[in-house]
Formats: structure tokens, C-alpha cells, sequence
């Protein structure tokens, strides 16, 4: 890519050999030309609103926590204010593949806990299914309103230096971080004020009202829902998403001791008495909701709510059991599901991946572990992964005797070459690596939000763009055109 540079400020920025957002869509017709604009600011004016972005922030308690060493460690969340830009007519496209994605999950996930017509007509191997460590038995039978059990989806982009994007991965289980997207916009509404004005920018802020409708349709009476966010408590690291979009939905936001179970309907205590409940969203994970069904010491669950959602008097969202499909195995079947639930091909490509319980691809997979990524199954935010080119022999050969003890839990995808965006570092403006989580509702009607969670690399060079270990953030914007 060709170097951009503007003599008026000397603010330089180039990312040979990659593929960069910003500079990619500057030189198209999309409306998209934020770049010469960043450059005509000059580093000190772009570096005097970062300072204002952290002091926002910092007023703001906008934060994330992390488990360090046995403690958990509130920190300020990482945001770049460079935002990362996407045409209109693109983003129609992936939010088509995003939607279709996830009516072919619910159908999966659906079928997996009924009839399992896929594994009768050989589509999908029954036994992934038997050593599944987020397929439920006791839930077989359910049918949740609609069919739906994955109602907020997380799915993960990633683009490649080819410019096309692909899905990375699904997460159905309590994918997080779309408060942090509200919070960008936010952010960047303050500190670029003057581009809001330019540019038809989509806007994202009525994510909280389309999952409350989501939430409220689930309603198993008539009357006005009483909708309740379940959180495992305050040293969760997701805590302060959970408490901003009970804030935002105007529901309230409750722990495991403020709910019982009497003749199988969920109440909430109050100091009016107790209040019927009949939505929970709920951020527990399934084996930790309820101790007489699955980890019996649980703290964080409800004695009793998986019952009483069996008999249809409560609606838990997501469903119990719909981490089945939140499994790197399942992803890389992503294609056959949808064939077989939609008659339709993938409108978003998966990365091509190798799975490990197959004898020849595990063979493959060992032999050149040095240029793949191997990934357990059901691990989140980026733990557990091994990238090829950066690890020791030692620690690759430590990683070959994981795998053969357990082929079903891993599998392997090569090493990308994410795209890149501008970001402010101590150096100057450099490239870092990207990707994207839009988040995706399902009830009755689908939606998806425009754009999503841009996570980004802050380390040069680095793929990791988890908060978690060590990512940041930016604002994305889904650019629909210019206003002059």
C-alpha cells in the first residue's frame, strides 16, 4: 500500500504488504476517504483528542476487568480513536451472511436437542455430538418460543490480506462487548465531532431497545414482560457490560440471591414481596444456572429455573444448551449446516480449518504446526491458542502430545495476515492488526448491529487483539456516504 502523506502536518502512514482499511477505502469510491483527513490534523492535534478520549473514559468508569494472578484487576478500557471504516454497500452484504449464520445455528441447535435429522442423514457425526462439552442431555426435548436459542450471537471477522472477510468464530454462549461499541461511539461523537457532520455514518445506539423488544417477545404471558439481566456479581469481568445494558434497557439487574423458584415460576425478591419474572438475559454460564441439574455446588444459579424454563413459564436468553454450537469443531461445519438447514451456500466464507479428530488432518496439522494456529475447541478470549511461527519446538511438541491425548478438542487454521487500521502508539500513527464482533439478535425477526466491536492489536506485529491479553479498541463505522 503507498504511503500517504500530506505536507501541511508531516503526518506520515503507510503498511506495505498489507491489507489496510483506511488507506484501501481513501483510494475507492466509497465515501470512506477518512485517511487524508486524519493526516491533515497532524500528530498533535490527533494525540490532544486521544487524551481527551482517556479522560472521558476515565470520568466515565468505563472499564474491563482482567484475572491476574489469582486477583481481578479493574483497568481503564483500551480505545484508539482512529476509527475503522466500512462502505454501506459492503457491510449489506456480511449483515445478509450474519443473519443467515444465525438462522442456521438456531436450526442446528434446534434439531441437535429434538429430532437430530442431521445426524440421521449423516450431515453431521453423532459422535462429536456424544463428547460435546456443551451439549446438555437434560435439556433434550426443549422447545424455546420460535425456535430460537442463540437470541445474541457474537461472531467473529476477520479480513484477510486477499481484502475478503471470513468468519472466525461463533460465540453463543454470553458473548460480550457490545457495550463497549455503544461506549466507542460515544467516545468518538466527542472527539471527531466535525466527521459526523461530513460523512452518513450508521448509528448503533439502538442496540439496547432491539434487544429489550427481542427479550420481550420471548414473553411467555400477555401482560407486560418483567425482564431481569442475570450477572454472576461484581467480580465478573464482564460486570460492567451486564449493569450498563440493564441500566440502558431500563430493567433491572439482578444476582442469583435475588431470584427463587416457587411451583416452578421464577420471582424476583422485592421489598413489595415477591415479583413474577418471566425473561431472564442471563450472563451465568449454563453449567453454573442451576445446582439441582448440573454443577451441584453452584453459587451463581437458581434452584429450580431450569425446570420452570422447561414448562415454559420463564424465557432465558440465551437458551440453556445453545453453547453446543459455540465449539470450534461445529464452526468448521458452518457450511454443511447451513446447506442443510437453508439449501443455501455460505454468504461469508469460513476460514479454512483442519480438524484434529480426522487421522490425515491431524497428521497434517502436526507436521506443519510451524505455519498454523491451533485452537481448543471450547476455549474463549483467545486462551488456550498456540500461533505455529511463534512458539518454541519445545512448546510445539508439548502442543503435538495435547492433541493426540485429545484429537476432538482441537483444530487448526492458517496463519492469516489480518487487515490493519491506523492507530495512535508512542511511535507515531502505525498499522495494527483487526478484527471485528458484530453482534447479531435473533426472536421472531433478525437484526444486526452496524458494524461492531472493532478489537485491535496495540503490540506491532501482534495478532492477539483480545483485552483480555493485552488488545484495544476502536470505533467502527459502517460509512454510507458523504454529506457534501
Amino acid at each position: 500500500m503507498a504511503a500517504k502523506n500530506l505536507p501541511t502536518t508531516g503526518l506520515t502512514y503507510e503498511a506495505p504488504g498489507l491489507f489496510d482499511e483506511l488507506i484501501h477505502y481513501a483510494q475507492s469510491n466509497t465515501g470512506c476517504d477518512l485517511l487524508p483527513h486524519l493526516l491533515d490534523m497532524g500528530l498533535d492535534t490527533l494525540r490532544t483528542r486521544q487524551q481527551g478520549a482517556e479522560l472521558a473514559i476515565e470520568s466515565l468508569g468505563i472499564t474491563f476487568t482482567i484475572y491476574s494472578e489469582g486477583q481481578n484487576i479493574d483497568r481503564a478500557w483500551p480505545f484508539d480513536i482512529i476509527p475503522r471504516c466500512i462502505p454501506d454497500g459492503e457491510w449489506q452484504q456480511l449483515e445478509a451472511g450474519l443473519l443467515q449464520r444465525s438462522q442456521a445455528l438456531n436450526a442446528f441447535i434446534h434439531d441437535l436437542y429434538n429430532d437430530q435429522k442431521i445426524i440421521k442423514d449423516k450431515k453431521f457425526p453423532g459422535e462429536l455430538l456424544d463428547k460435546s462439552k456443551n451439549f446438555l442431555p437434560p435439556l433434550i426435548g426443549a422447545n424455546p418460543r420460535f425456535g430460537v436459542w442463540a437470541h445474541v450471537c457474537g461472531s467473529d471477522l476477520i479480513r484477510d490480506k486477499d481484502g475478503v472477510m471470513y468468519v472466525l468464530e461463533d460465540n453463543l454462549r454470553v458473548p460480550s462487548g457490545v457495550s463497549y461499541m455503544l461506549e466507542n461511539r460515544q467516545l468518538t461523537k466527542r472527539v471527531f465531532p466535525e466527521l459526523f457532520q461530513r460523512y452518513h455514518i450508521r448509528p448503533v445506539d439502538d442496540y439496547p431497545s432491539q434487544l429489550y423488544d427481542v427479550l420481550a417477545s420471548l414473553h411467555p404471558r400477555d401482560q407486560k414482560p418483567n425482564i431481569v439481566v442475570l450477572t454472576p456479581g461484581v467480580y465478573n469481568s464482564a460486570y460492567f457490560e451486564h449493569a450498563y445494558l440493564a441500566q440502558q434497557m431500563g430493567v433491572e439487574l439482578v444476582e442469583a440471591g435475588d431470584l427463587l423458584v416457587d411451583d416452578d415460576k421464577v420471582y424476583k425478591k422485592t421489598i413489595r414481596g415477591l415479583q413474577r419474572v418471566d425473561v431472564i438475559y442471563r450472563r451465568v454460564d449454563d453449567l453454573y444456572m442451576d445446582p439441582t441439574v448440573f454443577i451441584p455446588d453452584s453459587l451463581l444459579g437458581i434452584p429450580g429455573i431450569i425446570k420452570s424454563w422447561l414448562k415454559g413459564n420463564v424465557a432465558i436468553a440465551n437458551a440453556p444448551g445453545s453453547g453446543v454450537a459455540d465449539d470450534k469443531v461445529v464452526y468448521s461445519y458452518m457450511p454443511d449446516i447451513i446447506r442443510y438447514y437453508l439449501g443455501e451456500e455460505a454468504k461469508i466464507p469460513n476460514v479454512p480449518t483442519y480438524r484434529c479428530n480426522d487421522p490425515v488432518e491431524r497428521r497434517h496439522v502436526i507436521k506443519n504446526m510451524h505455519q498454523l494456529v491451533i485452537k481448543p475447541a471450547n476455549e474463549s478470549g483467545g486462551y488456550g491458542i498456540m500461533i505455529g511461527n511463534r512458539a518454541t519446538r519445545v512448546e510445539r511438541e508439548a502442543y503435538a502430545a495435547r492433541i493426540e491425548e485429545d484429537p476432538r478438542n482441537y483444530i487448526a487454521q492458517p496463519i492469516l495476515s489480518p487487515s490493519t487500521c491506523p492507530t495512535l502508539v508512542e511511535e507515531g500513527m502505525e498499522p495494527r492488526h483487526l478484527d471485528l464482533r458484530p453482534f447479531i439478535l435473533q426472536g421472531k425477526k433478525g437484526y444486526v448491529t452496524a458494524g461492531g466491536l472493532t478489537r485491535v492489536a496495540l503490540r506491532r506485529g501482534s495478532l492477539v487483539v483480545n483485552s483480555s491479553q493485552g488488545g484495544g479498541s476502536k470505533d467502527t463505522w459502517i460509512v454510507a456516504g458523504r454529506r457534501d
